[in-house]
């Protein structure tokens, strides 16, 4: 009979911020990693040490001592540290899809740049796992995930004939992704603690052993058992040699290694007898009692998130994708700079940070690296716009004064849609800036037409925006400062191509002025597909003509008090809902336009001012939140409402903006949209996935929130209708089945504590400010196929762009796109050229449980085309069809990156 075999592992948790600030934080890190330095050099025992699968801790670490880089380098490639794959540890819900790629992409370029990679897909300390991970990480070629939360151990018992969706009966598993593939996975089933501080004294080693073992057993699969000799913010165990040499003389029945992550899922795979247990699709701890799920992490500091979407939407949908329209143009890629920017924004990736749940100092930080990362992408923007519109042909407009723009639409498909674009109708450049701004001043505005490259006339409005200063930043010689009057024009573009621009110009020529149809009806507006009315209570009636459905008040707001902290949402006991729709709102129409009409609906609530004085007690006190008795206080403050809703000419939803300033306390507040619609289902957006969920959770679940996660939107959908309900940065939602299905989104959680292991006080968790947020509720015909709903709502996150060009003479056309292609429930996630190199990498994802049909249209800029991966390898070269497209078969759920060698 063999020896069962116990593999200890020397590691550290590293949270670069989340009780002390990161430089707090990195002085730590700067003295664990010089103290593993000095074990490799004085002890041939202590063979290694998993540096928490991020590369980021090398980069903080060599800021500090770039001396030690060389003796870096040689630990890693003697196998003795271990890194990657990731360059931070992210929080895999609240970072988009391209996001985490991007981490992996950067993870791996760093660890091999130090030396090696280490395969091993790591997840420690996730707030839950995103159901693709297994699929990404399988495409990135990982030998197993490790993770440490999602799925609930039960331990092998006979008596169990089966374990439930997310359980397993041991601490290995298979995990696989919704579209099949898989990877073995490994539970931190006793946490990645349960070898931390092994005692060198036989006395003392026994009474440890006895009981840690005994734990690991119960789940154990193999012959194999897996210690973490460490925790969050873990000193390394310098005596950890003579605490193994203490075990083998206690225990010589079995075998005590300090071993790696890589030796030990070799001695797993290559041992493995037992069937074991298949979880699919996202960890979520869905099988629990719902308390320690940490999901209300996405509604704490919701305005870190919105920074977060904005970021990620400049950076994935902006950025990149001109970047490569401006270099299929001539213009170079900008690799390095992008580079930066991500890892800028990525810093703001780990758990503690985007989920809000570290101290105020820490999110205070958070948002100058958000500004940061986004001034570069801004700056990435103009530079891209710019060339392109310095090399598109105008000549249709020379033959008379013209001021010519074009509006960029960086979404995969074709959109329609109401955009503002500020052009300068004269420019004054000179020193006497004074004289200039008087001389713009007295300018007179000239009456003008708008119209596309082809002379259509397109309706608009124009606003005179004054003077402004500005100024140029030449190449070749020094800032050019002006003064230049202004317009502001907004109007419908209409059909942008996909991954495209579009020219329109200004044309001075006095018109005959018309009356326009207008969308306005009394007390609402309406257009071909919808129809809307607002009530007296502040609440709206939708008519979505296309399903023939009627949504009866819908858009109403509920507060409620939250005597929790930024992990956990806990409603004091008896608390009722304060809802809006109990109050009369006043109502005016602000804007009546050919292109859209818009409503401003003011209302007041009467919120209590905080909890009571019994909650302070008991977060000094570390009181455990569901045994908290605070309740709300008695003194209540007016929130002043004001919600603007839009309806579109050609819009498919309803757009509304809600401000607020929020001068409360420990309270939740939400928007509440009633769908009425029969089902017991709904769907989510996460990570390259259309998530199909429950709308109640299993029977286990205690917790009396039932809150999720959503990246872009959530809706649901019975046999004839359906609604979207997309938002930008609310990561929160919830279904509430007792009031007509509704879905619940979070607006705003104001708490006061960070909670978990001591007492961390964060005033300003509370956010006493002004608050805006955005959202749009799209409903739909489940007949419509030729109306993707979640076209819409992927497109509510990326404006269209628009940049002043002037008339002159082009290599490129007025109208373009770069990229046609055709594929029903398959959603375009990204587009940039391949990392370091020059061949453009476009990736799609199938959001459907159906096998599916991508056709992409061959392009004279393009030599070749291939099949990739999410680490951007080429694989197999792609053959046409005919000779105008390529049809690649997408397997359900599918992530499918393609490559294209430029010409």
């Amino acid at each position: 009979m063999s020896k069962k075999v116990v593999h200890i592992i020397s590691h550290s948790h590293w949270d670069r911020e989340w009780y002390m600030p990161f430089e707090k934080h990195r002085l730590k890190l700067v003295d664990l990693i010089d103290d593993c330095l000095e074990l490799f050099e004085q002890s041939e025992e202590f063979k290694s040490f998993h540096l928490d699968g991020q590369s980021i801790i090398l980069d903080d670490y060599l800021e500090v001592k770039p001396d030690k880089m060389e003796m870096i380098k040689k630990n890693i490639l003697a196998d003795k540290f271990y890194i990657g794959p990731w360059y931070i540890l992210q929080d895999e819900f609240l970072t988009s899809g391209e996001s985490n790629i991007r981490n992996l992409l950067i993870g791996i370029e760093e660890a091999n740049k130090y030396g090696k990679l280490c395969k091993i897909g790591y997840f420690p300390d996730a707030f839950g796992n995103a159901g693709q991970m297994p699929q990404i990480l399988k495409q990135a070629g990982m030998e197993a995930v490790i993770f440490g939360r999602g799925v609930k151990p039960v331990g092998f018992n006979n008596s169990v004939p089966e374990t439930g969706e997310y359980e397993s009966f041991y601490s290995e598993m298979r995990w696989n992704a919704p579209d099949g593939s898989g990877l073995l996975g490994i539970l931190f089933a006793n946490w990645y603690n349960n070898g931390a501080e092994i005692p060198v004294k036989e006395a003392e080693a026994k009474k440890f052993w006895d009981k840690r073992l005994q734990d690991v057993l119960r789940f154990a699969s193999t012959d194999h058992l897996l210690f973490m000799n460490g925790c969050d913010h873990q000193p390394v165990q310098k005596d950890l040699a003579e605490a193994i040499a203490t075990a083998n003389r206690l225990y010589p029945d079995m075998e005590f290694i300090h071993s790696n992550f890589s030796h030990y899922v070799k001695c797993v795979k290559e041992s493995q007898t037992n069937q074991l247990s298949v979880v699919t699709g996202e960890l979520t701890s869905q099988m629990t009692d719902g308390w320690n799920t940490l999901v209300n992490t996405t509604s704490s500091r919701v305005y870190l998130k919105q920074l977060n979407r904005e970021n990620e939407a400049a950076l994935a949908n902006l950025a990149e994708p001109l970047a490569v329209l401006a270099a299929d143009a001539g213009f170079r890629y900008p690799h390095e700079t992008i580079k930066y920017a991500w890892k800028k924004l990525m810093q703001n990736h780990p758990h503690d940070s985007i989920c809000g749940c570290s101290t105020d100092e820490v999110h205070k930080d958070m948002e100058t690296r958000f500004h940061n990362s986004l001034q570069v992408s801004e700056c990435l923007i103009n530079d891209s716009m710019y060339y392109i519109g310095n090399n598109i042909d105008t000549s249709c407009f020379k033959d008379r004064e013209a001021y010519p723009f074009t509006v960029f639409n960086t979404t995969g498909w074709k959109r329609t849609g109401v955009v503002s674009v500020l052009i300068d109708v004269d420019r004054i450049y000179g020193q006497n800036m004074t004289a200039s701004y008087h001389q713009m001043k007295e300018l007179p505005i000239k009456d003008f037409v708008l119209e596309d490259h082809l002379g259509d006339r397109i309706s608009f409005t124009i606003k005179d925006s004054g003077v402004r200063f500005g100024y140029d930043l030449p190449e070749d010689k020094f800032r050019q400062p002006y003064m230049a009057r202004s317009v502001t024009v907004t109007f419908e573009a209409k059909d942008v191509p996909a991954l495209g621009y579009k020219v329109y110009a200004l044309v001075p020529q006095k018109e005959d002025i018309t009356k326009q149809n207008s969308l306005v009806i009394p007390d609402g507006f309406e257009n071909s597909y919808l129809k809307a009315t607002i009530n007296s209570d502040g609440t709206l009636n939708l008519l979505d003509k296309t399903s023939d459905k009627y949504y009866e008040q819908i858009c109403y707001y509920e507060d409620t008090g939250d005597i929790g902290n930024e992990y956990i949402y806990r409603q004091p006991e008896g608390d009722k809902a304060i809802l809006s729709k109990n109050s009369i709102c006043r109502f005016e129409l602000t804007e009546d336009e050919t292109y859209r009409a818009t409503y401003k609906i003011t209302q007041v609530m009467e919120i209590p001012e905080s909890a009571d004085d019994t909650l302070y007690e008991e977060q000094i006190s570390m009181t455990n939140v569901k045994l908290r008795k605070a309740k709300r206080s008695i003194n209540l403050l007016p929130l002043e409402i004001i919600t603007y809703i839009s309806l579109e000419k050609n819009g498919r939803g309803i757009k509304v903006k809600t401000e607020f300033e929020n001068r409360m306390k420990d309270h939740r507040f939400r928007v509440i949209i009633p769908t009425g619609l029969e089902t017991d289902r709904h769907f989510t957006d996460s990570v390259f996935e259309v998530v199909d969920r429950p709308n109640r959770h299993y029977e286990e679940w205690e917790n009396p929130s039932g809150c999720e996660h959503q990246q872009c939107f959530t809706g649901m959908k019975d046999e004839k209708a359906g609604i979207v309900a997309a938002n930008f940065g609310l990561y929160e939602y919830e279904i509430l089945p007792e009031q007509n299905n509704a879905i619940a989104i979070t607006l705003l959680r104001a708490v006061g504590e960070l909670g978990d292991w001591g007492v961390f006080l964060t005033p300003y968790a509370q956010i006493q400010k002004k608050c805006t947020v955005s959202f749009e509720i799209i409903p739909f015909s489940v007949k419509d196929r030729k109306n993707d709903p979640l076209v819409e709502a992927y497109q509510f996150q990326v404006p269209m762009n628009t940049c002043q060009i002037f008339v002159h003479n082009g290599v490129l056309p007025p109208e373009h796109s770069s990229l046609e292609w055709e594929g029903e429930g398959i959603y375009l996630t990204g587009i940039k050229y391949k990392q370091n190199e020059n061949d453009r990498i476009i990736r799609f994802v199938n959001g459907t449980n159906q096998v599916r049909n991508l056709k992409l249209k061959k392009s004279d800029r393009v030599n070749s085309y291939y099949r990739s991966n999410v680490i951007e390898e080429h694989l197999d070269e792609l053959t046409a069809e005919n000779q105008e497209w390529y049809d690649i078969t997408v397997n359900p759920y599918e992530i499918v990156t393609i490559g294209m060698e430029n010409s």
